[in-house]
């Protein structure tokens, strides 16, 4: 690494040229290296309006967006944004008179069913946020939990628009008495012959998230895409991604959670090989997170120069205050500077370090720190469902300088 003199100290890293040592960084990359994507397969029907180039299509219903393919923009492109569901969608029907779509509102004071066209009347408020999957990142936990073996794919920053749920609950008389919790229902299409609440995708977070939550029916400038839950999604910002409730058909305010096992003992933070229960934390908030995106590829090694060191960071509920990029695994750390807009403490930032490289093995890394000046943790436990892996050590990226 060295230093160009037509690059302000301010752009480029201080320093003497170096090439990292190559057996540590070969140990580091050892423990760290994700997983090998999974074999290409074809996009199943229901997002044939996929780039297939961009994604890896794990299952029919787990799909993941390359590394390559988030680019240097904040927002990711609906044909590039990840898939994953928990149950079949309903038919594709329901989209053919978005307007007609109903929500059942329950536990304010005037109770009440809404089309999408009542609800177009009540407000409208556009929120960028990332939407990431609760296990992104599972794909680097040493102890390999059970579930898709996300890298860092399962995530995305989108535009949502839509009716903010508070403005839904003043519009019918405000919230009943008792109120702690926010539950949302999905309206996916159940297996007959079994209980409702042992398959049914419903989840309670904390009444707090309300203030921020969206009734959205946009995403990315566009009708929300049936595949992504339209025509009717519960966006719940800083949240991960299995709390924001597709094809909702209910929003419900009360005293305690669902009973439903997805929330009861499904997607708790749960030690390796236990089951979940209630007594453990709900997957709720996601944490402040980052990770390597370039000039690296699926394609090979990089070439040796001026290249730029790029990706994005995530503040969860929180705005960002700083991003660090290491080249060495985590030995040395150098601040890095956010690229374009600042579209809200929910959305992610682009981040790129301007750097010489020589030839040489180097092992990325980023950290982020928050405005409350948390960092992102190095590691992050290990758990039954894989959940919240923010870490930035597992994340860490090698690379070949040739």
């Amino acid at each position: 690494m060295s230093i160009s003199p037509r690059w302000s100290r301010r752009n480029l890293l201080a320093g003497t040229a170096s090439t990292i040592a190559g057996a540590t960084l070969a140990r580091v990359a050892q423990a760290q290296t994700a997983p090998a994507p999974a074999q290409p397969r074809a996009l199943p029907p229901y997002v044939a309006w996929k780039d297939p180039s961009q994604v890896i299509v794990h299952t029919a219903t787990t799909i993941e967006t390359k590394r390559s393919a988030f680019g240097t923009s904040v927002i990711t492109p609906t044909d590039r944004l990840y898939i994953r569901n928990n149950l079949p969608a309903p038919d594709v029907s329901i989209v053919a008179n978005r307007d007609a779509w109903e929500v059942a509102i329950e536990g304010v004071r005037q109770p009440r069913t809404l089309s999408v066209a009542d609800l177009k009347s009540l407000g409208l408020e556009t929120t960028a946020a990332v939407l990431q999957c609760s296990g992104n990142g599972r794909g680097y936990f040493a102890d390999k939990p059970s579930g898709t073996k996300w890298t860092v794919g399962a995530a995305g920053c989108v535009i949502w628009s839509g009716v903010p749920v508070r403005s839904v609950v003043a519009a019918l008389g405000g919230l009943a008495d008792g109120a702690r919790f926010m539950t949302g229902t999905g309206g996916e299409t159940l297996p007959a012959g079994i209980d409702p609440k042992s398959v049914m995708v419903e989840r309670s977070v904390p009444l707090r998230a309300m203030g921020d939550a969206l009734l959205a029916w946009e995403m990315n400038g566009e009708p929300l895409p049936h595949a992504h839950g339209g025509p009717l999604r519960l966006v719940v910002p800083g949240y991960s991604g299995v709390n924001n409730i597709k094809y909702v058909k209910r929003v419900a305010f009360g005293a305690t959670e669902t009973d439903a096992a997805i929330q009861k003992t499904g997607y708790r933070m749960s030690p390796p090989g236990a089951k979940g229960d209630p007594s453990q934390q709900a997957v709720w908030e996601m944490d402040v997170k980052s990770w390597i995106n370039g000039p690296t590829s699926e394609g090979g090694p990089v070439k040796a120069g001026l290249v730029q060191i790029h990706g994005v960071a995530m503040g969860a509920t929180r705005a960002l205050r700083r991003i660090d990029v290491s080249l060495d695994g985590g030995q040395t750390w150098h601040e890095a500077r956010f690229v374009g807009p600042d579209l809200g403490r929910f959305a992610w930032r682009q981040f790129v370090l301007p750097v010489v490289l020589q030839p040489g093995q180097y092992m990325l890394a980023s950290r982020a720190q928050d405005a409350q000046f948390n960092w992102q943790v190095e590691h992050s436990p290990a758990n039954g469902g894989g959940y919240l892996n923010s870490g930035w050590r597992s994340h860490a990226l090698p690379v070949t300088v040739a």
